[in-house]
């Protein structure tokens, strides 16, 4: 169907690291990026063609007829330049975010999403987030059939790397590369994440440049953020953010972050080695070939 390569980006979680709230930033700005020949689909056009699809070729690469069958299905006659497929539960859903004594141990199943498209450069996008807020987050997410000691399997959480599944990643997809953020910065990254999944420059206008923060702040906040950068305009990106930041500390909504159950067993020296864990394992991935980090 498609006589030139078209650049596929899967953004795959992680889980409970605000996915679905980028995507629809994504879907706000569709006939911009649409003209500027990118293809930011509705979900429901692909996420179920893509599971069934799975399940059946389970890594095998797609023969012609059903990577065109794909296509047909998700572009409905379009042929952008680039496609843009989001879903966190791609690789596994939250209830299996941990297992086998690490996170995402199904994480080869990146490899599988690429052969549904062999003909087509791919890329990925990824967001890892701290073990003290993300484990908690997946016990809410998995329900509570699960609950923590199912969830963990006997796993002691300072075990946790988020680079045995980025190094997983890239050895499945040998021609992919990877695009990684901090949850943690998010707020502060939202345009950038956004133009970087659709691909696009700072010429083409985007929308929705503070959707996360204002799910983030108060009612109060927004309104005086806009206000403050329009008397002020920023110099930089670097002072946006720094901008951002300061008004983030004195709005930030209460009610707007989740609360987390308490876990059974967990105290202050445990949050703290998983900081310090976290912090060193973004210094290995950062030094991984074929990633790149998004910071603030």
């Amino acid at each position: 169907m498609t006589e030139q390569p078209m650049r596929i980006s899967f953004h795959i979680g992680a889980h409970m690291t605000e996915g679905e709230r980028l995507i629809k930033s994504l879907l706000r700005n569709r006939d911009a990026l649409d003209h500027a020949g990118v293809c930011v689909p509705g979900p429901s056009r692909y996420r179920p063609v893509l599971r069934d699809v799975l399940n059946t070729l389970m890594g095998k690469p797609a023969d012609p007829d059903t990577q065109d069958a794909v296509l047909e299905t998700i572009l409905e006659g379009a042929s952008p330049d680039h496609l843009v497929l989001s879903n966190s539960s791609f690789i596994s859903v939250p209830a299996m975010a941990v297992g086998e004594g690490q996170l995402y141990p199904r994480m080869y199943k990146a490899g599988w999403l690429r052969n549904i498209f062999p003909d087509h450069p791919v890329d990925f996008h990824m967001c890892v987030r701290d073990m003290t807020t993300f484990l908690p987050a997946i016990v809410s997410a998995a329900g509570d059939d699960v609950g923590y000691d199912r969830l963990m399997g006997g796993t002691d959480p300072r075990q946790l790397r988020w680079s045995v599944p980025v190094r997983q990643l890239l050895e499945a997809c040998p021609d992919a590369t990877l695009t990684l953020w901090c949850y943690e910065d998010m707020p502060l990254l939202w345009e950038e994440l956004m133009r970087t999944m659709a691909g696009v420059g700072p010429d083409l206008h985007l929308t929705g440049r503070f959707d996360l923060t204002r799910h983030l702040m108060c009612d109060e906040g927004m309104p005086r953020l806009r206000a403050y950068l329009a008397a002020h305009p920023p110099k930089s990106r670097t002072i946006e953010r720094r901008i951002i930041a300061a008004f983030l500390d004195k709005f930030a909504d209460p009610d707007a972050i989740m609360a987390q159950p308490d876990l059974p067993d967990w105290n202050q020296d445990l949050l703290d080695d998983l900081t310090t864990i976290y912090e060193a394992d973004l210094g290995d991935i950062a030094r991984m070939e074929r990633v790149r980090i998004l910071s603030r």
